[in-house]
């Protein structure tokens, strides 16, 4: 067991919250007990987290989608209520990193993700440097869009939405994950042959056919599994603490 407050100063050494402008509160979003055994983490703080965490005997949650955001309605009613009041009668620490969590560079969700989809992160672009440009590792190549397609549903098992372009090899390859479709016409600007993240929206099918680079949505959820879990395994080994990732599936 140690204090919490030494799991989120580790936290914060290792995630850096300060340099990011961020859309809501990282660090400590609920306090629970101060003595910290085990961490449960995951991505979102649902309900059905929370209950597995509960059942789990977890101290402390961390997760990637936190309950607080700006622009939030601030009352605490419906599915907010049923939340904060499972976290406060079993006093469990709700600990969140957003950006923070996306952006570091070796266990956060992006590079995270390339490891996971054998892409070799080579350099970083976009507003705060959230995306992640790259190539296939060695005796991984992609003949055209479609093959990096069927490569991301093999490797995430999901359906991928893919807005074919130029019929040309894919060789500079540009990701961020989650809502960040945003970022596509920064790694268009960058000189990357596709782009994968996590959802799309209405303009991106016209800029992919206009400018023959590839975009690839692969879900929300399913490109952001995998940083949180990073983070708390290796926060748990430095402290001593135990860990368990607890993924709760969605369709997103």
């Amino acid at each position: 067991m140690i204090d919490r407050t030494e799991l989120l100063q580790t936290f914060d050494t290792l995630l850096q919250p300060e340099r990011f402008r961020d859309y809501g509160p990282n660090g400590l979003q609920v306090e629970g007990r101060a003595a910290v055994g085990k961490i449960v983490s995951g991505v979102t703080a649902s309900r059905a987290l929370i209950e597995a965490a509960i059942a789990a005997r977890a101290d402390a949650i961390l997760v990637h989608h936190g309950l607080f955001w700006r622009g939030h309605d601030g009352r605490v009613t419906g599915w907010m209520k049923q939340r904060l009041a499972l976290l406060l009668a079993h006093d469990i620490n709700l600990i969140a990193y957003h950006l923070p969590l996306d952006a570091h560079p070796e266990l956060g969700n992006n590079a995270q993700l390339g490891l996971h989809l054998g892409l070799q992160t080579q350099a970083r672009f976009g507003e705060q440097e959230l995306g992640f440009m790259g190539q296939a590792q060695a005796g991984l190549e992609f003949a055209n869009a479609q093959a990096l397609a069927q490569h991301l549903k093999t490797r995430l098992n999901r359906s991928v939405t893919l807005v074919e372009a130029a019929p040309r090899a894919i060789k500079k390859i540009a990701w961020c994950s989650g809502g960040a479709q945003g970022y596509f016409e920064d790694a268009i600007a960058a000189g990357a042959d596709a782009f994968i993240t996590g959802e799309i929206s209405e303009p991106q099918a016209h800029y992919a056919r206009e400018s023959g680079v590839a975009f690839l949505a692969c879900g929300h959820h399913a490109s952001e599994r995998y940083g949180a879990p990073a983070v708390a395994a290796h926060v748990a080994e430095q402290l001593g603490l135990a860990h368990e990732f607890i993924d709760i599936e969605n369709p997103a």
